[in-house]
């Protein structure tokens, strides 16, 4: 039998009740009865995990970014490739994702099983870690709704191509956005995400030397910081060379002045579909803010799974 193909705004329609279809079974209390102490949980552990490992705020937030932009807020990230099965984390671009997010999950997960076993999904203690980690170095506090289920699917040739990446285009991560509902300044907005954290010297290392974007001093830094990095991979500067621990603006002040590390950052500066945002961004630090909060928002409940569609994982990964 062969099925007559949809309009495309039909199918919009279809995916949107789906979506909120979806929304409509999570809540923000949604482990009140069935797990009280979650919260507490959640903020002791994120609390001890970025005192003893200041990166884990940045890791969790790239992690959680990779998780949601792929098949939606699932947890599939977080599972282990088979001799069956490659998984999303063994794709080349989630290779470098960091040990301390993944870490902090274990730490989180552990705990949840003790105090309410099989009650919380990986999904939600991702999404929830993030949030609070986000605040805890000087972010916006956003609602997160709960209920996600983990997904039971995670495949690496899924990757490819369907995460922004710092060579891209600027037209072509802002389609790989809009194909997932997000508008141009929601993808500024979310991209903010680089006022903390760092970049392997692999992800820019091509550009510093001809690339006149660069602030000629800070192209000179570059060279010197990366200058051993065929011998030591591991080699990564910060995405913030200002305030690299603190989440704030200057990551958007620093694009015009050349202090932008990724090819993707000068893109947002030079790019006029995105540049206004940026400057937006740069003067109005409570703009950025309201605006970053209710994109996180929206990617949070992206693609979730609930019900049937899912499950609750009993461990971090499997």
């Amino acid at each position: 039998m062969v099925l007559p193909l949809l309009p495309p705004l039909l199918l919009a329609l279809i995916f949107s009740s789906l979506a909120l279809l979806a929304q409509a079974r999570l809540s923000y209390d949604y482990y009140a009865k069935t797990c009280p102490q979650f919260n507490k949980i959640i903020q002791d552990t994120i609390t001890n995990k970025q005192i003893a490992s200041p990166t884990t705020a940045a890791g969790t937030l790239r992690l959680f970014f990779h998780d949601c932009m792929l098949n939606g807020c699932d947890a599939s990230v977080l599972l282990s490739s088979t001799p069956f099965n490659s998984a999303e984390r063994d794709a080349d671009i989630n290779l470098s994702l960091p040990g301390d997010a993944f870490d902090l999950l274990t730490r989180a997960k552990t705990a949840l099983e003790l105090s309410c076993p099989g009650t919380v999904s990986c999904a939600d203690i991702l999404a929830a870690a993030t949030r609070d980690l986000v605040t805890m170095v000087g972010g916006p506090y956003y609602g997160v709704l709960l209920g996600r289920k983990d997904y039971r699917v995670s495949k690496s040739s899924s990757v490819a191509g369907n995460l922004p990446t710092s060579t891209m285009s600027m037209s072509t991560i802002i389609d790989l956005f809009a194909s997932r509902g997000f508008s141009v300044q929601e993808m500024v907005a979310l991209s903010g995400a680089h006022t903390i954290g760092f970049s392997h010297c692999k992800e820019f290392k091509s550009y510093i030397y001809n690339d006149t974007n660069y602030n000629p001093r800070f192209a000179s830094a570059l060279q010197n910081a990366c200058a051993n990095y065929p011998k030591d991979p591991t080699l990564s500067v910060f995405n913030d060379i200002m305030s690299p621990n603190k989440f704030d603006n200057l990551y958007y002040q620093n694009l015009p002045k050349g202090l932008g590390l990724l090819k993707s950052d000068h893109g947002l500066n030079n790019d006029p579909r995105t540049r206004p945002f940026v400057e937006l961004y740069a003067r109005d630090q409570n703009k950025f803010f309201q605006d970053f909060a209710k994109a996180m928002q929206k990617l949070s409940v992206y693609g979730i799974k609930t019900g049937r569609r899912g499950e609750i994982r009993r461990r971090r990964i499997s």
